[in-house]
């Protein structure tokens, strides 16, 4: 029987999520793409432990996270009865549900007919009572607002999860979802969003400064985006890159267009004394509005490897003058 560390709580950085009285580690694991059926059940409950023992307290997931859709949601109700289920009150637990999850009309988008259907599949996979976090994962252009938040609040009045959050939205659609949900008494929290070096899109569509505004915390994913912010394309692509079997994320394309920049935002991290992979993390704890920052990983020494992002998070001027102008063009 696995028993937590003593020690889970004395290293880990836990922020606030804008004014609500949840907080999350600074750095949470996301199981989008090392937790499908393919994936070696051993190797995902070694990572779900070791992230438990440094103090990632917060595991994300979404209906369709696999691959297949809901497999990941499959493995880690499993490993929640048979490891981690004694420390369900110590575990943020988030879910999603917003993209094609099944056939019709009824399994995609921001309807109240899906939403909550897909939440009662999701519970029903990972053996739980209720997700602390449920997200809207896309905004959908087709539905009411009221509506898909209104659902939302469905699921928090039904028992069924403590939070709601928004992920992919936009800053204008955030705050009439805010005032939406206020009004329904719901406790919206959190807004995902991708963000990295790389990925700005929530600083020029008003995501950032909104949520600051409006005391609603931000967890970003693909911090490192999909790998080009680390040292695994320095020197070209390796035999074993995702782009070799896998191209739907990342293309030979997106190597060649970046390689300059990465190679100058690898010398900023080394004068820092920091791999590229933790300065890209660091970079986006520097200012406190990001509350936490969504990891990936397939090895227990990745987890290991971005957790030291945490040490050093404060970066000078030039630094950062340095960071953009690395970039210059590309974001």
């Amino acid at each position: 029987m696995y028993v937590a560390s003593s020690a889970r709580y004395s290293q880990m950085q836990y922020n606030r999520l804008g004014n609500s009285g949840l907080k999350l580690p600074a750095i949470s694991l996301g199981l989008w793409h090392n937790f499908g059926h393919q994936d070696s059940q051993e190797n995902m409950i070694s990572l779900l432990t070791y992230a438990f023992d440094a103090g990632i307290t917060h595991f994300d997931l979404a209906n369709n996270y696999g691959p297949e859709p809901g497999a990941a949601e499959t493995n880690f109700g499993i490993f929640m009865k048979n490891v981690l289920g004694p420390y369900r009150d110590e575990l943020i637990i988030s879910t999603k549900a917003g993209y094609t999850m099944w056939d019709g009309p009824y399994g995609d988008f921001g309807s109240r007919k899906y939403l909550l259907a897909s939440l009662d599949q999701s519970l029903k996979r990972m053996g739980l009572e209720y997700v602390d976090i449920f997200y809207s994962h896309r905004m959908d252009p087709e539905t009411d607002l009221e509506e898909t938040m209104g659902a939302l609040a469905s699921a928090v009045q039904r028992g069924k999860a403590l939070y709601v959050g928004l992920s992919n939205y936009d800053g204008p659609t955030l705050e009439r979802a805010s005032d939406i949900l206020h009004d329904l008494h719901t406790p919206f929290v959190i807004n995902q969003n991708k963000y990295s070096i790389f990925e700005r899109t929530i600083e020029r569509n008003g995501l950032k400064a909104k949520a600051t505004e409006l005391k609603k915390g931000i967890i970003a994913f693909s911090p490192l985006a999909q790998g080009l912010l680390s040292d695994r394309y320095l020197n070209g692509i390796p035999a074993d890159s995702r782009i070799v079997h896998d191209g739907r994320f990342l293309h030979e394309s997106d190597v060649e267009k970046y390689h300059s920049a990465i190679v100058k935002l690898n010398d900023i991290a080394n004068e820092r004394g920091q791999s590229l992979a933790q300065m890209a993390l660091s970079w986006i704890l520097k200012d406190g509005e990001v509350a936490s920052v969504l990891i990936g990983a397939s090895k227990v020494s990745q987890i290991e490897d971005n957790l030291k992002a945490l040490k050093n998070t404060n970066f000078d001027s030039e630094e950062l003058q340095a960071i953009d102008a690395a970039c210059a063009g590309l974001i």
